[in-house]
């Protein structure tokens, strides 16, 4: 029986950004016994289902946003006699589609690491079960990911996860609702092992990829106060101690190490933790800022945002204390109007982010907006080809719509030209030379460079259009891009490096 794991993608890139992390923790969590998993990553290449043999598992994770390539997959492959398994956020959400639609023989909910052993041995035997509830495994118990299966030179960050779970609700995120609000963090040892042996193999730049790096904040600590609440106080304490910890031990590490992660706006208020950041080389971070009003804000239920000045102020400190924001926007909120398009560009712009995404306002399965839109808007009983629009994700990406809401006062087509043109104008070359003013080799320069071209590329032709042809001169260019960029940010191996445990 052979095993294999696949990441699934309509779009093939050659190259990628970041490594797929789950793909190489379920490989962790694959008894030796049945020998290394096959990993297959679409983005880097189309997986061949040729390959498989009948009575071979193929264990397939989904997000809402490759769902339907993941159900073609597992259909295809069963034709072959495979078992199929589905998991992820989107089959944890709807296990009965992935039976349905990606005619899967078991469906695993929750952390895929805790069940997998138990799936395979069923599988094995002939009688895996329709659906595993795998629940959420404690911070100590995640699974190692397994990198010595990766393919040499195909991404150019690697991926460690150091907490699991956010304790946040906003209203268009699933992550609270499938992770938790409750903090779970893997042990330091734990983490530092994984990222020294990444550093081993080469890679300079890792994303700690995080729910949320800054579980505990200063404000959570006060509140705890106020209530007379010691255990909920010292248990908050002993979560942010640990933070510091890591950041303490990340600082030891060699100076060639650039590390990126997301982060709540929450931190900006807590200079000692900034400065931590600074220290383990922790230079850039993604922010969810959202929306540049108060009226957008509410409509996301992100009211411990800022904007107007006292946002661009809380910007500029991140940049203050050494760290670099990937500020992540939505449009399309009820609250948006024409203007706010150009009022998030130049909000962007004077607040001095170095990367910025513009995405649009997508109800994703999971979170509060998905299931207000479903309940009440007449948007989501509309269907397509007989596919309502509230299972999006099913209807066929030529005829899928751009946006799945309607919007009060503009329509689809004006959201979508204005979202791209603030892409555009964001990542013009003169505009993103300006911002690599904080690099100084050229060497580094020219890789900030091409990291925005790529970024742009990746998220921002591909995101917006359902045209084939636009699609595939993007990945073409990303693939282009992508090249230029492994040998700027990979390292030469440092396979002696070691790590004292305990430190």
């Amino acid at each position: 029986m052979r095993v294999y794991l696949v990441n699934p993608s309509h779009v093939s890139f050659g190259t990628a950004v970041i490594t797929p992390r789950w793909l190489y923790v379920l490989a962790g969590a694959t008894p030796a016994k049945w020998g290394d998993p096959v990993v297959a990553d679409e983005t880097l290449t189309p997986f061949d289902p040729e390959r498989v043999e009948a009575g071979d598992v193929v264990g397939i994770g989904i997000h809402t946003g490759n769902a339907a390539r993941g159900y073609e997959v597992g259909r295809r492959v069963r034709e072959r006699g495979a078992w199929i398994v589905y998991g992820g956020i989107h089959a944890t959400l709807f296990p009965d589609e992935a039976t349905r639609e990606g005619r899967a023989h078991a469906v695993v909910k929750g952390d895929g690491d805790a069940a997998w052993a138990q799936v395979l041995d069923d599988c094995a035997a002939g009688s895996p079960s329709a659906v595993y509830e795998a629940g959420r495994v404690p911070g100590e118990s995640f699974a190692r990911a397994r990198w010595d299966l990766l393919p040499r030179d195909q991404y150019l960050w690697a991926s460690v996860q150091t907490v699991r779970g956010c304790p946040k609700h906003c209203s268009f995120c699933s992550v609270w609702r499938t992770d938790g609000q409750e903090t779970r963090q893997p042990t330091v040892d734990a983490v530092m092992q994984e990222v020294v042996e990444l550093r081993r193999r080469g890679f300079r730049f890792i994303a700690l990829a995080d729910d949320n790096f800054y579980p505990v904040s200063l404000g959570d600590l006060a509140a705890a106060a106020r209530r007379s609440d010691p255990a909920r106080l010292q248990a908050l304490e002993a979560i942010r101690a640990r933070r510091f910890e890591l950041l303490e031990r990340l600082a030891t590490l060699p100076k060639d190490m650039i590390f990126f992660t997301q982060i709540t706006m929450e931190a900006a208020e807590d200079p000692a933790f900034l400065d931590a950041m600074r220290k383990a080389r922790i230079k850039g971070a993604l922010v969810g800022v959202e929306s540049v009003s108060e009226e957008g804000l509410k409509d996301v239920y992100k009211g411990f945002n800022l904007s107007g000045d006292a946002l661009v102020e809380r910007l500029q400190t991140f940049k203050k204390h050494g760290v670099y924001v990937l500020a992540s926007f939505i449009f399309g909120l009820p609250s948006d109007r024409p203007e706010t398009f150009e009022a998030t560009s130049e909000m962007a712009e004077r607040a001095g982010v170095t990367f910025a995404q513009f995405v649009t306002l997508t109800p994703f399965p999971g979170t509060v907006d998905f299931q207000r839109w479903e309940r009440e808007s007449p948007d989501a009983k509309r269907e397509v080809d007989g596919v309502p629009a509230s299972r999006y994700w099913l209807i066929p990406r030529s005829q899928r719509p751009d946006l799945n809401t309607a919007h009060p006062s503009m329509s689809t087509d004006e959201i979508r030209r204005r979202t791209q043109a603030t892409w555009d104008r964001f990542y013009e070359m003169r505009r993103i030379w300006a911002r690599g003013h904080m690099v100084t080799r050229w060497r580094e320069r020219l890789a900030f460079v091409l990291i925005s071209k790529l970024y742009r590329q990746m998220y921002a032709n591909t995101g917006l259009t359902t045209d084939s042809g636009r699609t595939a001169r993007s990945a073409r260019m990303a693939w282009i891009l992508g090249r230029l960029c492994r040998r700027l940010f990979l390292g030469a191996p440092m396979p002696d490096l070691q790590y004292e445990s305990g430190r």
